[in-house]
């Protein structure tokens, strides 16, 4: 049974609120400054006291998105996501660009009873490139303390029309008051795609007269906005908060209509027409002679793909930047091994073809530029490539960016419902989700002293998709990934090793020396016989209503196996029984298994979950099986003198 998330594009119309004003920033007050603690969340560290996204465009063509935001800050140790921002410009590097105006920032704090404002200097905000076509202007808020108001503001002003950025209106803080405005010309056709669950308090759609012309005005604003509370088991919880976002739909100048409602095989024709896209994969002759004889000969399709990705492992480097354009272009990664996302998986693509392989680009939004918006296709949303071949009806995946990657088992922030194959003349969707199962295996071999100590070796095994995913981890921050298992097992333990194993299995393990695991009473020693891998706890704990599915990025098998030997002389009493249990459908699976031989004992536990994703209606079955899984795993076990 696959689990589907479906999001819906509302079409926003009526006329509500109509005397409420818009784009009224008010004056920062005393009590403002003076209020100690937000009147919605008592312990919130900060509060958006007002907030303006405001689109308007010129008669000319040109877009001014103006954004004004003032913020109490309560706690500021706890704020900080709110006092560091960026701005991203984009260029198109072919002479059409973004600018940023008007950038101002204050920090306001209230001294012996008067306002004083602390502006950012200019060597306070610096600019950089993090990718081929985003400038980026950070700056931090001077002179915060706690009871501060933070405020800044910008206009980035843009010539592109066609896709505006999309607004979250939730944020992880309460907000007292939040607006989205979008003003157009009349000729300029949009449609507003609202998604999420909050509804405006204020809202109005009409034509007016607006700076001397004929606009059609968009505004909606919100008051007393509850803080979102980020769920767990989410890929990215911003896909669930309430958003808007704006797309070009029609032109009407000089009575002529032109529709912009673009279909997936619009996109494939711009693709196609593309230089830096449907251009690199017409040059065939840069990959003829590419691939060795021995690799081209291989008759099973399946295993001449798959020495195909390898090769490109082998031979070429991604460069951390994902696209889905070309930035210097395949005959460029072909002479310096060196590029980025769309270039490696492009020149894939290439080669599977040139192996006789019928073979296609898939572009698709990663997981954290958002879920892609099928119903409204738009270049804007697309920042990656895969490849995708086909055989026997069936279509594959590559990723030729992760070395680590297997067919069909592409990078993790693929992984993100769906995506597009981009045929020569089809544009085709398809899910993309992982379809095997990884597996993750704790296994703890110990022994118990006679003095109630127990030593042994410990790892944490992961397969697959899982393995990929820890080995990411781990490179990016390699003290970092060693910090988390120090901080997860509070005992002694040396030798702790982290790597890749031979069979692409991530390993991570150490010997551990406790006296902490067993209660000594009289003559007798109990202890659970999972030993550290006992929680009393399990993250399947949410009491509010869910909102978003569960994700998972793959399938998978979670077990734990526990060899524990006694003393000489010494037996165990109180052995638990083995146990299963599940859901009706099988979809979520649990066993506890108790083996003995002698003086030595086994218990193995596997938890077994069938799909990458479940609707949210199933975390209530969730929640129960784990319960069940904590009070199964509670038991102890007794090992006495004979």
């Amino acid at each position: 049974m696959k689990k589907i998330l479906l999001c819906f594009a509302f079409s926003v119309t009526g006329l509500l609120g109509a005397q409420h004003k818009f784009l009224t920033y008010p004056k920062l007050s005393d009590e403002d400054l003076k209020s100690e603690k937000s009147t919605q969340v008592s312990d919130a560290p900060a509060e958006i006291l007002y907030r303006s996204v405001h689109f308007r465009i010129d008669y000319d063509g040109t877009l001014h998105q103006k954004v004004f935001s003032r913020i109490k800050i309560y706690n500021k140790d706890n704020a900080s996501d709110y006092l560091d921002h960026k701005v991203s410009i984009y260029d198109d590097r072919r002479g059409t660009r973004e600018t940023l105006a008007d950038l101002k920032a204050n920090t306001y704090n209230l001294e012996n009873g008067k306002t004083v404002s602390t502006k950012i200097a200019k060597d306070e905000k610096y600019k950089s490139t993090e990718d081929r076509n985003y400038d980026i202007t950070k700056f931090a808020f001077a002179n915060v303390k706690n009871g501060s108001v933070v405020e800044y503001s910008y206009t980035i002003i843009t010539p592109f029309l066609g896709s505006m950025p999309r607004i979250i209106i939730e944020e992880e803080i309460p907000i007292r008051y939040v607006e989205y405005v979008l003003d157009a010309p009349v000729p300029l056709g949009y449609t507003i795609n609202y998604k999420g669950n909050l509804n405006p308090t204020h809202r109005l759609v009409e034509k007016k007269p607006l700076y001397g012309n004929e606009y059609q005005t968009y505004r909606f604003a919100y008051e007393k906005v509850a803080p979102y509370k980020e769920e767990k088991y989410v890929l990215n919880n911003d896909n669930y908060k309430t958003s808007i976002k704006a797309e070009l739909n029609s032109t009407l100048f000089n009575n002529v209509y032109k529709s912009y409602a673009n279909t997936w095989k619009d996109i494939q024709e711009r693709l196609y027409a593309n230089d830096d896209f449907g251009a690199e994969l017409k040059k065939t002759n840069l990959v003829k002679d590419l691939l060795p004889q021995e690799i081209k000969s291989i008759p099973v399709t399946l295993q001449r793909a798959d020495a195909i990705l390898k090769y490109v492992h082998k031979n070429y480097t991604w460069n951390k930047e994902d696209a889905v354009f070309c930035d210097k272009g395949i005959k460029n990664l072909i002479n310096t091994k060196v590029g980025n996302s769309a270039e490696i998986n492009l020149l894939l693509t290439m080669l599977f073809q040139s192996a006789g392989i019928s073979a296609d680009p898939v572009v698709l939004s990663t997981v954290n530029q958002g879920i892609l918006l099928a119903y409204n296709p738009s270049i804007a949303q697309l920042n990656y490539v895969l490849a995708s071949f086909k055989d026997k009806d069936k279509i594959y995946l590559a990723d030729g960016t992760v070395k680590q990657s297997e067919i069909n088992m592409v990078a993790p922030k693929a992984l993100n419902y769906y995506g597009i194959v981009m045929g020569e003349k089809t544009a085709q969707q398809i899910n993309i989700l992982y379809p095997e199962t990884s597996k993750t295996l704790l296994t703890v071999d110990a022994k118990l002293l006679p003095d109630g100590t127990f030593e042994g070796k410990f790892s944490d095994r992961d397969t697959k998709l899982y393995s990929m995913v820890a080995n990411q981890r781990f490179t990016e921050d390699k003290e970092k990934f060693a910090k988390s298992y120090k901080d997860d097992y509070r005992f002694n333990f040396t030798n702790l090793k982290h790597g890749l194993q031979e069979n692409n299995d991530f390993e991570t393990s150490f010997d551990f020396s406790s006296d902490t695991f067993v209660d000594v009473l009289g003559g007798k020693m109990v202890f659970n016989p999972l030993l550290f891998l006992y929680s009393q706890t399990h993250n399947f704990d949410q009491k509010e209503p869910r909102i978003a599915p569960l994700e998972f990025y793959s399938a998978y098998d979670r077990i734990k196996k526990v060899t524990i030997t006694l003393p000489d002389g010494y037996v165990f009493e109180n052995v638990p029984k083995s146990k299963k249990f599940r859901t009706e459908d099988n979809a979520l699976q649990y066993t506890y298994q108790v083996t003995q031989n002698g003086n030595k004992l086994t218990v193995e536990t596997t938890t077994q979950v069938d799909d990458s994703v479940f609707p949210k209606e199933y975390y209530p079955a969730f929640t129960q099986i784990f319960d069940n899984i904590t009070k199964q795993e509670a038991q102890v076990i007794t090992a006495v003198k004979k």
